[in-house]
């Protein structure tokens, strides 16, 4: 033994100053010690002992440096607890998630998303898909008591899972319906890197690999650095390219482009998605672009606060109603809450952020249209989204207790004094409708210490300045 003194999971978590975000729990990496990991696991299985039987969980990370070592400790637990550890390696959330609502067994995924590589963070699933917020306050509240045993293991990877997720969507189709398509995946540093290429090839895509890095990039699929939306243009004209794929950190996010490089918004992704899968409801997040309400394609639109576990609960009321549900985001996750068909075939609900399979949906469509032709035949709302990094939490708090407490005199500090408000809606953060349409959306981030800032206008330009414009103003007041 390390230490032989009895720990309990709550105070061990709390004394971390973890908490969980939109996502999963993060937070710096020095503060994900091997305690720390051992107390959520701990925590975790307590609360899934309550309602799952099961001898197995399953463990997957993603590429950061530390994230292996966060996996090991994980497992450690779950053999004190007399489980069986089943570690997947390197693989995309909804691929770990996936094989393990097959194998109706709990699953954790190592991972800090798309944030920068000095932090990291754990994602939990229940045998039935992503927990709930109800389940997070009970991961916080369990009382656990354990010891920290020196186990040094070592887990080899097993293939099935990757396999399993490659072949949900391979089933689909008799003929690979990709063939003729030219398709760039900008690899970076995804979890998913060694798949994307195996699976858009068997679906007949000639692909070409860009970009493959040795060290991680947060990449940011709601906030494209201009270095990237730069390259995208660059490698659509040098290797005659239909579209680009690529993903945030661990897969769950998509990023894509169409046949000149331009990179497609998230939730316009989810939107063209959900409209060729002939999904009824939707549920989308507050910040998602009015264009998903205005286009009617769908017979129900329900909107929630920012983050997947607020999505996933407007499914069971919406699954009572429709025949097939599902959501989106801004930032391009995708989650399928019901059993739908496509090409003639089934295909089962994934009730987590998914990057595979809106593009995989684009894609087949693309056979038959362009890309950007499908985004011009919907209504031409543009949204345009930056944040403050290193902007503390209670600034942030403060901020939106001043908007909803005197919204004229924010917008006045703000240089917005001269818009008309229309509508103050406070589902998430604070979120200022101007009359004409203008959108000027405040939100402190759930995953880091940053204060996001959204806008939707009638150009992009347009959507820009006002971001542009706002949190120039914030970033003089630090």
């Amino acid at each position: 033994m390390i230490n032989q003194q009895c720990l309990v999971s709550k105070n061990v978590i709390k004394q971390s100053g973890i908490e969980f975000g939109t996502s999963g729990a993060r937070g710096l990496v020095t503060d994900f010690t091997p305690e720390v990991c051992i107390a959520f696991t701990y925590a975790f299985i307590a609360v899934m002992k309550s309602s799952y039987r099961f001898n197995q969980v399953a463990l997957a990370v993603d590429n950061r440096p530390s994230s292996y070592g966060m996996a090991m400790a994980c497992a450690a637990a779950l053999e004190m607890m007399g489980l069986e550890p089943v570690y997947y390696g390197v693989i995309p959330t909804p691929a770990l998630a996936y094989k393990a609502m097959t194998d109706a067994i709990p699953c954790i995924m190592v991972t800090g998303s798309h944030i920068p590589f000095d932090r990291n963070g754990l994602k939990f699933y229940r045998p039935d898909g992503e927990i709930s917020k109800c389940d997070e306050l009970a991961i916080l509240s369990a009382e656990e008591t354990f010891s920290v045993e020196n186990n040094q293991l070592c887990l080899e990877p097993r293939t099935d899972a990757a396999a399993a997720y490659m072949e949900r969507y391979t089933s689909l189709f008799d003929n690979p319906p990709l063939a003729g398509m030219r398709l760039g995946i900008y690899e970076h540093s995804s979890a998913g890197r060694d798949i994307y290429a195996v699976l858009f090839e068997r679906l007949g895509a000639e692909v070409i690999s860009l970009e493959r890095t040795e060290h991680f990039v947060p990449i940011d699929t709601e906030a494209v650095s201009e270095a990237d939306q730069d390259k995208a243009k660059k490698w659509s004209q040098l290797h005659n390219l239909d579209a680009i794929f690529s993903t945030d950190g661990d897969g769950d996010r998509p990023l894509v482009a169409d046949e000149s490089g331009n990179w497609l918004r998230g939730d316009i992704l989810g939107l063209l998605c959900a409209a060729q899968l002939g999904i009824e409801a939707v549920a989308i997040p507050i910040s998602c672009n009015t264009a998903v309400s205005a286009c009617g394609k769908f017979q129900s639109v329900t909107h929630t606060k920012i983050g997947s576990p607020y999505v996933l609960e407007a499914f069971s009321e919406l699954n009572l109603k429709y025949a097939s549900v599902a959501g989106f985001e801004a930032n391009g996750g995708f989650l399928l809450g019901s059993h739908v068909e496509f090409n003639g075939q089934p295909l089962a609900p994934l009730p987590t952020r998914d990057a595979v399979l809106p593009a995989l949906i684009l894609f087949v469509s693309a056979q038959l249209s362009k890309i950007s032709a499908m985004v011009s035949e919907l209504p031409q709302r543009f949204t345009y989204s930056d944040r403050i990094k290193d902007f503390p939490r209670e600034k942030s708090n403060k901020i939106i207790e001043l908007g909803v407490s005197d919204i004229s005199l924010l917008m006045s500090e703000l240089h917005f004094d001269k818009h008309q408000i229309v509508l103050v809606d406070q589902t998430d953060g604070l979120r200022v409708v101007f009359f004409g349409g203008d959108v000027l959306h405040l939100r402190p981030s759930g995953n880091a210490p940053e204060l996001r800032c959204y806008a939707e206008s009638h150009s992009v330009e347009s959507a820009k300045l006002i971001v542009n414009q706002c949190l120039g103003y914030l970033k003089g007041s630090i």
